[in-house]
């Protein structure tokens, strides 16, 4: 695994050992970052069920302002930190070791507004997508033009709309398949 491009791209990350994780894909991670482009410099990101958190560096290495990791498994957290330690970027980010919906709950406490939310939950937990859309599509923590961007697999169909949010785009690659969404109430004034 390696960040795809930006601040630091081509260094290596450390990845998971055995198949407990499945980390985004370098091509679906480019892919991603391909859509958001120059979006993503100056941004707060969100990166829930972050894994080994290649994805919220990949956002650092492109110029993000925020990145918050949040992840309740502690082999994972323990990766996350030591892949933000490698790159001397600890103090960029913040990790939430916790449930991605307890934390994304802090968060929207606490005030924040993420221009990207990526929520990557395991592919075959189906009540992680449902529990993180739902929550989203009812507590605004995304500021104004902002996006939550979904991971899951093709054969997984995700509601096109759930709650306040809306999906604006679908995008395939291999197996995996990433669905944006925005807030409805902003798409209906474009």
């Amino acid at each position: 695994m390696r960040v795809i491009a930006g601040k630091f791209g081509s260094r290596t990350l450390k990845g998971p050992r055995g198949q407990a994780m499945r980390p985004t894909s370098d091509r679906l991670r480019e892919t991603l970052f391909n859509i958001l482009g120059a979006a993503v410099e100056g941004s707060v990101f969100v990166d829930a069920y972050a894994g080994t958190g290649a994805v919220g560096i990949e956002a650092l290495s492109r110029g993000a302002k925020r990145v918050v990791f949040i992840e309740n498994h502690r082999t994972a957290v323990a990766l996350i930190r030591k892949n933000l330690a490698v790159l001397g970027i600890e103090r960029d980010a913040e990790v939430l070791p916790t449930d991605a919906v307890k934390g994304l709950a802090w968060l929207a406490n606490e005030g924040t507004r993420a221009d990207f939310i990526f929520l990557d939950p395991p592919y075959a937990d189906v009540t992680e997508y449902a529990r993180a859309l739902e929550f989203l599509g009812k507590l605004s923590l995304l500021a104004p033009g902002g996006r939550v961007i979904v991971e899951h697999e093709k054969r997984r169909k995700l509601a096109a709309s759930i709650g306040k949010l809306a999906r604006v785009r679908t995008v395939e690659q291999g197996d995996g398949v990433l669905s944006i969404y925005q807030w409805a109430e902003l798409e209906n004034k474009k």
